[in-house]
């Protein structure tokens, strides 16, 4: 496989870059301040999309979006992610969810749901993550859901629902069953955002953006019976499906940032003087760009080749593992760097770079925190000595 963006994939990708560096990103400041104007001008770069073809190109076509076989998709995401309003002004911030729900819904889910998230018309969220429990061990949760008659009962406690203030509904995972293991013990279930008993406690600050990472409390929330995503107990088995190929579209998009980040940080190395030169012409200057055009050589191809594993029909278990880790270190890396470049002003608002580092930061967290993945990682690899064979990396 060459790692270089296929011709076939090339024009889409091309339409999309433009659209995000012409568009979306000399949109940011006014997005960024929030309230009536911002959500004009994401509703009119929405329909710019729209006209232009460029409208939730990962989504089936069946259900009205581009139809983008997932690799394809996988190339188009990397120059997607330069903005963190590419997903939004693209539509596909909710690929994930129309994904699981395409696979999973009933007939009655699919028409409430599945068809407006496609459109844009309504916001999913997606509720796992809980405040007293650790995240890397999470067949400890404790929310659950009792069947009352032809009702779930909800009861707990969530955080970091991204969205959930904005959303129509939130797939909730908890506990339903007791006496199973704890693997298949959970399962997850559909709640409107105005059901009773569903409070949002608070928007949670991350590094002090306001990223609609909401804290829910869940108390006796009643829901129908057939709420319920796919069968019982089977919520990790659901979960796995929807991170897996979640994580490499987080990658590749941590990709596009890191290029951005790159290329700020290459012309500012033209642009600033110190001591009668350019800064380009400082060594230790270049060592910046050495870095950082390895790293992102590196983090790129590990993610394109677990994204041609989950093509082939694989779990991937180890890839996503591994590029889950580097990409995160690869963006902070280049970020950082990048910064370091800009000196000051890189400290300041008046690039993208502050912003863009404090969400980088947040990467090595959510979906799993590095320690994780990579004790999983090392676990499987050293599994497959253990069963006398060995791993061949020109093979896998």
């Amino acid at each position: 496989m060459s790692f270089a963006v296929p011709d076939s994939v090339r024009p889409i990708r091309d339409a999309v870059h433009t659209f995000m560096t012409e568009r979306v990103e000399p949109a940011e400041a006014v997005l960024h301040e929030g309230g009536p104007a911002a959500a004009e001008a994401l509703g009119e770069l929405q329909r710019e999309a729209k006209k232009e073809g460029l409208w939730a190109l990962g989504h089936p076509r069946e259900l009205g979006g581009g139809g983008l076989p997932f690799l394809d998709y996988v190339y188009v995401n990397e120059v997607q992610g330069r903005s963190e309003f590419g997903q939004l002004a693209l539509g596909t911030f909710t690929l994930q969810d129309s994904l699981m729900l395409n696979e999973h819904a009933s007939s009655e889910q699919r028409e409430r749901y599945l068809e407006p998230l496609v459109r844009g018309d309504i916001w999913p969220s997606f509720a796992m993550t809980e405040p007293a429990v650790s995240s890397s061990d999470p067949t400890q949760l404790r929310t659950s859901a009792v069947l009352d008659g032809d009702e779930w009962v909800i009861n707990g406690h969530k955080w970091f629902t991204t969205g959930a203030s904005r959303a129509a509904y939130t797939t909730v995972m908890c506990r339903t069953e007791q006496d199973a293991p704890p693997h298949l013990a959970f399962s997850m279930i559909l709640v409107p955002t105005d059901t009773p008993g569903y409070t949002i406690v608070r928007d949670t600050p991350v590094l002090g953006l306001d990223g609609a990472h909401c804290e829910v409390r869940y108390e006796d929330v009643r829901v129908p019976a057939g709420n319920l995503l796919g069968p019982r107990g089977q919520g990790f088995v659901i979960a796995q499906k929807r991170l897996g190929p979640g994580r490499i579209f987080h990658c590749m998009r941590w990709l596009g940032q890191a290029q951005r980040a790159f290329d700020l940080m290459c012309r500012r190395l033209h642009e600033r003087t110190a001591f009668g030169e350019p800064l380009a012409k400082k060594q230790l200057m270049r060592q910046h760009v050495f870095d950082s055009y390895t790293e992102i050589q590196a983090a790129r191809l590990l993610t394109l080749h677990a994204a041609q594993a989950v093509d082939a029909g694989s779990d991937a278990r180890v890839e996503i593992g591994a590029i889950k880790v580097v990409g995160a270190r690869t963006l902070h890396n280049v970020i950082d760097r990048a910064i370091q470049v800009y000196g000051a002003m890189g400290l300041t608002g008046d690039t993208p770079l502050d912003r863009m580092y404090r969400h980088a930061r947040a990467g090595r967290i959510y979906d799993g925190p590095d320690e994780v993945h990579i004790d999983s990682v090392g676990r499987r690899v050293l599994g497959v000595y253990a069963a006398g064979g060995n791993w061949e990396f020109g093979l896998r």
